[in-house]
This record gives C-alpha cells, sequence and structure tokens, in this order.
C-alpha cells in the first residue's frame, strides 16, 4: 500500500478535510493506495504558497530555471524504473509502454522547455523616431490540470513550460492516476525547487478541480481531458477573464489510400487504434479506407488485431493492457452493444476478457472491429476512448474529406498514400489540427498542438506554450 500525499509549500501533507480516496490497480482491480480527498481549502493553501514563491520566482534569470528544470529531468532518469512501473500500475497500460513512451517523454519535455527557459526571446520593431520592443512576463501562478491516460506524459507537458516561463504553478493531477505526480513531487523536492514554486494537490474535479479553475488568484489554466468538462471550465473561468488552453476530445479519422504500401500502413494503423488501449486522444478510431482496397485491407487489419495479446501489464508480450477503471470499462463495452444496435458488424473483439492470474479480477476489453456504420450513428461521432475501431469505404478525395470532416471533433488525422500532391491536398482540407501523412504519433516538440472544433481552444509546444503562460507587453520609447 502507498500513501500519495499532496505537496503544498514544499511539504508533504493530507487534505484537510482528513478525506482521503482509495487507488486501484485497473490490471487487478486492487487497491492499492490512498490519495487525498482535496477540497478548496487545500487549493487555496497551495495558490497562496504560489504567490509567495512567485515574488522571486518571476526574477531569477532563464539561465537558473533551466538548471532547475533539467535536474527535475535528470531526477526523473534517476527513478526511470521506479516512474516506469508506477505509471503501469497506476494506469493498466503495459510496462513496456511506459518505459518506451512515457517516462522518456516526460524526461525530454523538462529538457525541451529547460532550453526554452535560457532561449525565449521577444521581438523589436523600429520606427524612424522611435524603437518599440516586446516584454513577455509570467502571468503569476496558474492552474494545470492533466488527465488519467497520459499522466505524468501530459503533466510535465503543462508543468514544465509553465516553470520555464517564470510562473508558479497549482498542478491537480487526475483523480484516476495521482501516483506519477507524487514521484514527481518527491523528484522536485530532491532537486531543491524552492518551495511554493510547483504545488500539487490531489482530489477530485467537482471539489479540487472546480476551485482551482475558479480561484481568482489563479491567472491561466491549462487543461487536457474531456470535452464536456472542457465547457465547464471555460464557463466558469471566461467572466474571470483567465487565459485558457483547452486540449479536449477527439474522434480521428484515418484516411487510407489504394496507392499506400499496404504492409507498413496496416502495421501503423493497429498502432494508432489501439496503442494505450485505444485511451489516447490521438488514436484513430475512424478508418477510411479506398474502396479498391476496402477487402484487402480488412484481411490485413483483423489478421493482425487476432494478434494483439491482451493481458497483464507486466509481461513483456503484452500490446493491449487494463482499461483505467471499472466505470471506463462500462463505457466502452456500452459503445460496443450500441455499435451493434445501430447496425454494425463487428468483425473482432466486443467481449470482456478474463485474463487468468493474478489479473483475474481486472478491467479487459478485446480490441474490436467494426464495420457497417453509418458516418451519422453515434458509434461513430461520439468518443469511446477505448479500443474500439471502425472501417468504412470510399471512392474518392472528395468523399473522404466529407467523411473526416463529418464530426464535430477536431484533433487530428493520418493519411496514408505515397501521392505527395493528394497528401497536401487533403491536409490542406481536413478540418484539424495535426495532420500526419504516412506516420502517427510522431511528435516534434517544437511544433504547435491543438484542436479545432469541439478538440480544444489554443495551442501548446513549442513557443505556443511559453507564449501562453506569459502576457505580452509593448514598450516604445522615443529616441
Amino acid at each position: 500500500m502507498i500513501k500519495v500525499q499532496n505537496y503544498i509549500d514544499g511539504k508533504f501533507c493530507e487534505a484537510q478535510n482528513g478525506k482521503t480516496l482509495d487507488i486501484v490497480e485497473p490490471a487487478t482491480g486492487n487497491i492499492f493506495g490512498t490519495m487525498p480527498d482535496s477540497g478548496s481549502e487545500d487549493v487555496d493553501r497551495a495558490v497562496q504558497a504560489g504567490k509567495r514563491a512567485f515574488k522571486e520566482w518571476k526574477n531569477i534569470s532563464g539561465e537558473k530555471r533551466m538548471d532547475y528544470l533539467m535536474k527535475i529531468a535528470e531526477g526523473i532518469e534517476r527513478h526511470f524504473e521506479e516512474f516506469a512501473k508506477m505509471e503501469s500500475q497506476d494506469t493498466g497500460k503495459p510496462l513496456s509502454l511506459a518505459r518506451k513512451v512515457d517516462i522518456p517523454r516526460a524526461i525530454a519535455n523538462f529538457r525541451f522547455f529547460a532550453g526554452a527557459a535560457w532561449h525565449f526571446s521577444s521581438e523589436s520593431h523600429s520606427m524612424p523616431e522611435a524603437v518599440n520592443f516586446t516584454l513577455r512576463q509570467p502571468l503569476g501562478v496558474v492552474g494545470c490540470i492533466s488527465p488519467w491516460n497520459l499522466p505524468i506524459y501530459l503533466l510535465s507537458w503543462k508543468v514544465a513550460p509553465a516553470l520555464a516561463a517564470g510562473n508558479c504553478v497549482v498542478a491537480k493531477p487526475s483523480e484516476v492516476t495521482p501516483c506519477t505526480a507524487w514521484l514527481l513531487a518527491r523528484v522536485c523536492d530532491e532537486a531543491g525547487l524552492p518551495h511554493g514554486v510547483l504545488n500539487i494537490v490531489h482530489g477530485v474535479g467537482n471539489e479540487a478541480g472546480r476551485s482551482l479553475v475558479e480561484h481568482p488568484d489563479i491567472k491561466a489554466i491549462s487543461f487536457t481531458g474531456g470535452t464536456a468538462t472542457g465547457k465547464q471550465i471555460a464557463a466558469a473561468a471566461a467572466p474571470m477573464f483567465k487565459k485558457l488552453s483547452l486540449e479536449l476530445g477527439g474522434k480521428n479519422p484515418t484516411i487510407v489510400f489504394a496507392d499506400c504500401d499496404l504492409d507498413s500502413t496496416v502495421d501503423e494503423v493497429i498502432r494508432a487504434s489501439f496503442t494505450n488501449q485505444g485511451e489516447i486522444c490521438l488514436c484513430g478510431s475512424r478508418i477510411f479506407i479506398e474502396e479498391k482496397i476496402f477487402e484487402q485491407f480488412k484481411e490485413a487489419f483483423i489478421y493482425k488485431t487476432r494478434q494483439l495479446k491482451v493481458g497483464d501489464p507486466l509481461e513483456n508480450d503484452t500490446h493491449i493492457g487494463a482499461i483505467v477503471s471499472a466505470q471506463h470499462q462500462q463505457k466502452i463495452l456500452h459503445y460496443i452493444q450500441l455499435g451493434a444496435q445501430e447496425g454494425g458488424r463487428i468483425l473482432f473483439g466486443g467481449k470482456k476478457i478474463n485474463v487468468i492470474g493474478r489479473c483475474a479480477s481486472g478491467y479487459f476489453i478485446e480490441p474490436t472491429v467494426f464495420e457497417g456504420l453509418s458516418p451519422e450513428c453515434r458509434t461513430m461521432q461520439e468518443e469511446i476512448f477505448g479500443p474500439v475501431v471502425t472501417l468504412t469505404p470510399f471512392t474518392n478525395e472528395q468523399e473522404a474529406i466529407e467523411l473526416a470532416n463529418n464530426c464535430s471533433y477536431g484533433l487530428s488525422c493520418s493519411i496514408w498514400t505515397k501521392n505527395l500532391q493528394r497528401a497536401m491536398y487533403m491536409a490542406n482540407h481536413i478540418e484539424a489540427g495535426v495532420v500526419w501523412i504516412n506516420c502517427w504519433l510522431l511528435r516534434d516538440l517544437r511544433t504547435p498542438f491543438g484542436g479545432v472544433k469541439q478538440s480544444g481552444v489554443g495551442r501548446e509546444g513549442g513557443w505556443e506554450a511559453m507564449r501562453f503562460f506569459t502576457e505580452t507587453k509593448n514598450v516604445c520609447m522615443k529616441y
């Protein structure tokens, strides 16, 4: 049993109300720890600590902030295996995936924004009689709210640029997966980060999360999570004129043309469909295939889906681990049932899996593949956030564009073709914040990231993140 604690003003502490929540391992269904069920008083303590720390943190050099962030990156690296095992236990994802993706990315986030802290610059504009120069100043205390699917990956994606830009942070990790945020607090403590610069408050969204969003001294909110929650945050924050960055849901199209390299495309589309149990906002759940190769692609896709092992996240040959919670497992199973009711044919999967051994009571679902669903049906329109995909044929580029854009979301898209002209035409006409051509989830941290329509507001990554976490001020000086 572990005991996760809040990290406020450099101290590990319980919630002031004394309440706790259980932490459940998805792979076994067993409780393996507790965490604080914090309220508004804990959030206020964290904000006040951030305000005190900001008086000094905002004035230290970018080079010094870089040093602190590099120490944090080195600390995560020193505790790499502990982070990876805790991330797997907390989320149900394969340990091999946590080792390959989640923890390396958290390290990279802190290293990348460590460099940004030192190199961040602003522009100047000369006039015949004056010069204008821009100051980019930290906002103050900001709120970072991260989701359960990529806990340390996405928490570090927010915290690192906020600190690099000179802000102090109150972070609220998901109550479903709090453990690596707790480990991060320990690393920051080891690194000697000044007290109050980073505060981590655990609790549920309706209490701790709402209190953070509504606190009058929080200057900005960076949130990744569901679209419905994003709407609530926007409604609460807008009258207070807080800066908002909302990275929300996705129902991402994968568009496969007949001239693609079929074998490599099927492999990558499988990865885009089922990585992390499909619990990634960027997963391609709507797969559109040019009808010339529809049957050939479908056969290869089903064959390779059958080869995926669903099982104990600790086993090296496991491809798909446990669904994050019993509640989310039921949601996914409900959508699978709905898809069948809407006329879809299940080509593979569709059932809950009972894993033999220590994971007998865990939350597992087969990778599930539908065909024959109408583009307008709920299964094709609503975010399922699990290992469920649909296969749909199309005849030409225009139909593919219409099918892809026929959705309220617009986060990402992947296009598979050898025709460069076609690829660029499609990329220009797809309504999405990120378009991959002949690849998926190939990320450069310098590039802007975010969605359109109901997939979010604002952009993260690179200078976009540094600009979000700063206020711009123009100074005009006459000669």
